[in-house]
């Protein structure tokens, strides 16, 4: 299987938005995180009529939050999506173009990350059941040199590949590779198409409780999402 070529240092494209808000631009210096979470939070929300879909409450909290505390052991943790209250010590920015989609949001996220960083939670800011649990085994997936990430699957066997854990440094190669074949843009970029050189690791969900995995596109999927949680 084809592995993809890991070039530094990054190019521009991949560098701090320049939109980004004060405080979100600057880079962590040398310190090296352990692992980062990238939460994406700018998505449309065409199905639920434009609202802002990771602040409805989900159990009396916004699914934004709710994701974020699922990683809040992470040493770094980034949320990419329109300016607002975030919870003490998340960095926030924003992808380019505003709206840019999931992979643009992807690289904006990475782009806040401390150089050295090993690895990354990405994930959708729509899945209020996701829990600690299910994120550190997926990050022990990663024990596996062979693996560049590894996603949670549905029942059905669909990947779920905005709830997994990844290799940084094959994921940067990836936005590069990528970048360049649409002519440096990642501007409406399918998260496919991002994903397909790299070595992932579909996971079935075995753990109790509710889905980790299910995210909510719908006013239906949150009235699903908050029965679970009572």
């Amino acid at each position: 299987m084809y592995r993809p070529v890991r070039r530094s240092p990054h190019p521009s494209w991949l560098s701090t938005p320049r939109h980004a808000p004060p405080g979100a631009g600057g880079r962590y210096g040398d310190r090296v995180a352990g692992w980062a979470a990238v939460v994406l939070a700018g998505g449309s929300a065409r199905r639920m009529g434009g609202v802002d879909k990771p602040a409805r409450l989900v159990g009396g909290r916004p699914m934004r939050d709710r994701v974020l505390a699922a990683v809040a052991d992470a040493d770094v943790r980034v949320l990419v999506g329109p300016a607002g209250p975030v919870p003490p010590g998340v960095r926030l920015t924003r992808e380019s173009p505003p709206g840019g989609g999931p992979v643009a949001a992807t690289a904006a996220g990475l782009s806040l990350l401390p150089a050295g960083t090993p690895t990354v939670a990405l994930l959708a800011a729509d899945l209020p059941l996701l829990t600690r649990a299910a994120v550190r085994v997926l990050r022990d997936q990663l024990a596996d040199p062979t693996v560049d990430g590894a996603c949670l699957a549905d029942p059905d066997g669909r990947r779920q590949p905005l709830c997994g854990v990844w290799r940084v440094a094959p994921l940067r190669a990836a936005l590069d590779r990528l970048a360049a074949a649409r002519g440096g843009t990642l501007d409406g970029a399918a998260v496919r198409a991002l994903l397909a050189g790299l070595v992932v690791r579909d996971l079935p969900w075995s753990g109790t409780g509710p889905p980790p995995w299910f995210d909510c596109d719908t006013d239906e999927d949150v009235r699903r999402a908050e029965e679970w949680t009572r």
